[in-house]
């Protein structure tokens, strides 16, 4: 997976998310793939360090989190920066952080969301990964400074996947 590897670090994600992806499939927890890290699969030139899924937030759901942690031998815990429905696993040793939402900015819903989402496989596993559309409406609804910066990038890429299909 190229769109994981950055040349100036070294560094390939694909790895973690693959095993992110596995422990996904294997505790039975649909999640949709957002973020810079969905831009990335689609072909834009962003980076990141960690992955960002939606979820609904159901007791079922907070249950298959508690094992999708252990599966990852990980910590899953809830911020209150700003206080949020996130919630965050993260394993130290890995360098693992997969941040949980069952609200994103801009996004009606988890079913809004999967309409548009596309399944792709990764790893020997599938995963919902969100349109690019649905990425840059969610990062301009955020209007965070990080967010901003990328947005450019995004449209750029869009407008090139819009016109080679």
């Amino acid at each position: 997976m190229r769109w994981l590897a950055c040349p100036t670090t070294n560094v390939n994600a694909a790895p973690l998310l693959n095993s992110v992806v596995a422990a996904l499939a294997e505790v039975r927890l649909e999640a949709i793939l957002i973020g810079n890290a969905a831009a990335a699969i689609q072909g834009a030139p962003v980076t990141t360090v960690d992955f960002d899924f939606m979820i609904r937030d159901t007791p079922p759901n907070r249950a298959k989190l508690k094992r999708l942690a252990a599966r990852l031998e990980a910590v899953i815990f809830r911020p209150y920066y700003p206080a949020s429905a996130l919630y965050r696993l993260v394993n130290d040793d890995r360098g693992l952080q997969v941040d949980f939402m069952p609200v994103i900015h801009g996004v009606k819903s988890f079913n809004s969301l999967r309409s548009r989402a596309e399944r792709l496989e990764t790893g020997g596993a599938r995963i919902w990964v969100s349109s690019l559309a649905d990425i840059i409406v969610s990062k301009r609804a955020a209007n965070r400074p990080r967010d901003r910066a990328v947005l450019e990038i995004l449209e750029a890429t869009l407008r090139e996947k819009n016109q080679s299909s």
